[in-house]
């Protein structure tokens, strides 16, 4: 996995955002969710794989209703560290604007045999188009998949989640403080 270009688009001078270095966590894998008030409000969804945190940009966010597909457009990988970043990208800063850790957690394969080496079989599967995995977040729990659309586009996939027993029709988003800082994004902006 490279961070080049998560490394090329950012002045690491002007920006509290960390260097790209690959590092991994020591036993079960992690996710995070970003909110990003950048030019539009957005969620950024990451999934630790190979020591780098595979990223995609949700503009309208996760939801926990089966029947809302939410388009996820794949963007540069981003480092392990960057699991714990929030604040303020200064303007005129590649992302400029305000971001929070909306959920963390960790996660797992769906069809996880423990056989398997999870982040290869992790990797194979998003490789294929389909990962279905399940978080364990304080917001998101559950099993979700990312499913790649095969159109002109080739970084945009779906994020759905599944029908299961957390399935349902609240509107997770309403949830809007982070879950290291308790703020929100508006908070952050005084």
């Amino acid at each position: 996995m490279s961070l080049k270009e998560y490394n090329q688009k950012r002045n690491f001078e002007a920006t509290f955002e960390p260097v790209g270095e690959i590092k991994k966590t020591a036993s079960e894998l992690i996710f995070v969710v970003h909110k990003h008030a950048a030019s539009h409000l957005h969620y950024d969804f990451r999934l630790e794989m190979d020591g780098v945190l595979k990223s995609w940009a949700v503009p309208k966010g996760p939801s926990m209703n089966p029947a809302e597909k939410r388009l996820a457009i794949m963007v540069e990988d981003h480092p392990y560290t960057y699991k714990d970043f929030e604040g303020t990208i200064p303007e005129g800063n590649y992302g400029a604007g305000n971001v929070i850790v909306w959920d963390n957690g960790t996660y797992a394969l769906a069809d996880e045999d423990p056989s398997d080496k999870l982040e290869s079989k992790a990797k194979s599967n998003l490789q294929k188009g389909h990962l279905s995995f399940i978080l364990n977040g304080k917001k998101l729990k559950g099993e979700f998949a990312l499913v790649k659309l095969k159109t002109k586009q080739e970084n945009s996939w779906l994020l759905i989640k599944s029908k299961d027993k957390y399935a349902g029709n609240e509107d997770i988003l309403l949830q809007d403080k982070s879950v290291i800082s308790n703020r929100t994004i508006e908070n952050l902006q005084k």
